[in-house]
């Protein structure tokens, strides 16, 4: 077995006895680790840094036909698999880049795994619990300074070399991407990794048989071990707690703010300031919203849905102007099973976001939603200036 005490760690708790083996998600070198490792200890569980969503992924190679895009856009969950989309492409085109698989050392530990009769244990929590604990605390330019975060990170990978990536084990990839917004919103750090160090730890002792090994990304090993002694409410971890009460009200209060700004226009400054105001607020939501979804190469249908839901929408906090085009979008170019089929090698390129039905659906929610928060943003000083003109 190779020794190599930075990248394993042996830990007890109670009768059992726990390999901790700290990889980088795309290395030749964890891989052969983690492949060696587990044919000389012949485990009882072997335990991945997996959710069960990303284990049936692994296992499901065509897990990508299942998706309905219109339940997510129904489930407002669009930014959440942009973003989950966007971090897959990040990983896999690292890995394509050095000609190997990514999370090639996930994949080994479940192929060694049942080569020697080990049982499989899921230790991670579900990336999409994470990414909505993370929405929960960020408002809509962090989420979107996240978003485009990452796409900036389709254009850096070529800079990227094999020592770099060893460097990575020092890091969780999640964290490493955010780690500009995690520096303005330090909170982020307690969801992305303290949450999972604490959630791996105890996944990991809970674990069924004596001899286990635990393999999971490098950058979470010092967490695991500093909550190994401690005992984790694990259900705790996967509630997505309620937005905030200030964020609700902020949400009801700007729509009738602009509403109660319209009515004191007809009333007190006559019709034509009224109807001035009424004009700009309908031009720049509009406009703004429509100028997203073309951004978005959306279809002409789409971009006219945005533009007439964009000055009702935005006065309505249940609805979004970008749910609205996005359904649009979801039935004048409808994906395609070749879509779908060809959405882990479109998410490799900035173009292929665009190209890609799928994804073009995404990008018409987010932009047509950023442009009528834009439109906004811009309507209410002009109809204040329309109201004092008046």
């Amino acid at each position: 077995m190779i020794n190599n005490s930075d990248m394993i760690h042996r830990l007890e708790h109670g009768s059992k006895e726990i390999l901790l083996i700290g990889t980088a998600h795309v290395s030749r070198e964890s891989t052969e680790l983690v492949r060696q490792t587990i044919q000389t200890e012949k485990p009882d569980t072997v335990c991945v840094e997996l959710c069960e969503s990303r284990f049936q992924s692994i296992r499901q190679k065509d897990k990508w036909r299942d998706m309905n895009i219109l339940k997510v856009i129904k489930e407002k969950k669009t930014f959440l698999l942009l973003s989950n989309l966007l971090l897959a492409s990040f990983q896999k085109r690292i890995a394509d880049k050095l000609d190997i698989k990514p999370g090639a050392e996930m994949i080994e530990a479940i192929e060694s795994a049942d080569s020697c009769g080990a049982a499989i244990h899921l230790a991670d929590r579900d990336i999409r619990v994470t990414l909505s604990r993370t929405w929960r605390v960020m408002g809509l330019w962090a989420k979107l300074k996240i978003v485009f975060q990452l796409a900036l990170s389709l254009g850096n990978v070529d800079e990227i070399t094999e020592e770099d990536v060893e460097k990575m084990k020092q890091e969780d990839m999640l964290q490493s991407l955010l780690s500009e917004v995690e520096k303005s919103l330090p909170v982020l750090r307690n969801i992305l990794i303290d949450e999972r160090d604490r959630y791996l730890a105890q996944k990991i002792k809970d674990a069924p048989g004596n001899r286990i090994i635990a393999v999971v990304g490098a950058g979470h090993v010092p967490g695991i071990k500093q909550y190994w002694e401690q005992e984790t409410d694990i259900d705790a971890l996967e509630i997505i707690p309620p937005k905030s009460k200030t964020a609700g009200l902020v949400k009801w209060l700007i729509p009738a703010a602009i509403l109660v700004l319209l009515i004191f226009g007809f009333f007190y400054g006559g019709s034509k300031a009224g109807t001035d105001m009424l004009t700009w607020w309908v031009v720049a939501n509009g406009a703004m919203a429509g100028i997203g979804a073309a951004a978005a190469l959306g279809h002409p249908f789409t971009i006219v849905s945005s533009i007439l839901a964009a000055p009702l929408t935005s006065l309505n906090p249940m609805i979004a102007a970008g749910w609205v085009s996005g359904l649009v979008e979801a039935f004048a170019n409808k994906p395609k099973v070749k879509d779908l089929e060809r959405l882990p090698e479109d998410i490799l390129s900035i173009k292929g976001f665009w190209k890609n039905k799928v994804t073009r659906i995404l990008l018409v929610v987010v932009f047509t939603n950023l442009g009528s928060t834009i439109g906004t943003v811009v309507a209410i000083p002009m109809m204040v200036k329309a109201l004092q003109a008046g």
